[in-house]
């Protein structure tokens, strides 16, 4: 019974922690250019987000399993585009859309796919996910802007830690990857790479790693995003690490202290 709680458990976790799309768009095969009717979802989107709760969006497009991979990274870009486009004519602020991706041709397997008319379809599609805006005050974000000052701090929900551990999981790789992106057009930006702990008693500055059995919990913690963002190209010239142990608890759970933030020193 433990082990079906503790799995039910992590099910539910894993499908919470996934961003998912607050509106879609979908496209005629082969086309990237906009009906009245899918004109009309988008403005209709603008109309009822509530902007002053948004922090920023994005936008990723996909196509069906048909065509080479070249051509269909290519229109799905074109469909991302269309729909960045449009969000900007319609008043939507451009700084505010922090990722487009064309992510190119859904994989399937016709001879497993039961309406496959419908879920090519259902493929041919643009994904407009919305990351709310937080609420940790005044120069804390939690995604990278492109209107950053030095000192403003990004706190990112998806990079969160296991107890004990400084292993990054898999929503936080994902999560890392986008930062990455991000960064690699961004190279101006300079950072510090903080790392937080919870659950440790005052008497300690820090908590202990499970894996090293040291006391820099938090430096641990920091120290893998730093090499995981150079594993991803981003050169270390532009980051340096820092363990701040316990002393910075947001106060809303502990789940949120087993984190990390990046602190913009140059832009």
């Amino acid at each position: 019974m433990k082990i079906c709680r503790a799995l039910f458990l992590f099910i539910i976790y894993n499908l919470s922690a996934q961003q998912k799309p607050i509106e879609t768009i979908y496209f005629d095969f082969d086309k990237y250019d906009l009906t009245d009717q899918q004109t009309e979802v988008v403005t209709n989107f603008i109309k009822t987000i509530d902007t002053s709760k948004v922090e920023s969006i994005q936008i990723y497009g996909y196509c069906d399993d048909r065509g080479n991979d070249e051509y269909n990274f290519r229109l799905s870009n074109n469909r991302v585009n269309t729909i960045q486009e449009l969000l900007i004519s319609k008043g939507f602020n451009q700084s505010r859309i922090v990722i487009l991706e064309g992510k190119g041709r859904v994989v399937v397997r016709p001879d497993t796919v039961e309406n496959l008319h419908e879920t090519r379809s259902k493929n041919r599609r643009v994904d407009l996910i919305v990351v709310k805006r937080n609420s940790f005050g005044k120069g804390v974000y939690n995604s990278l802007r492109n209107d950053l000052k030095v000192g403003d701090k990004i706190y990112l929900e998806n990079i969160l830690f296991d107890f004990g551990s400084a292993k990054l999981t898999n929503n936080s790789k994902k999560e890392l990857d986008k930062i990455a992106e991000k960064l690699l057009e961004k190279r101006s930006y300079q950072f510090e790479i903080r790392g937080h702990v919870c659950c440790t008693p005052e008497i300690y500055s820090d908590a202990i790693d499970r894996d090293t059995k040291e006391r820099r919990l938090s430096w641990n913690r920091a120290k893998t995003v730093f090499y995981y963002l150079i594993s991803k190209k981003v050169s270390k010239s532009r980051m340096t690490y820092l363990g701040c142990g316990n002393k910075y608890p947001l106060k809303k759970g502990d789940a949120l202290d087993r984190r990390v933030e990046f602190v913009i020193t140059k832009v």
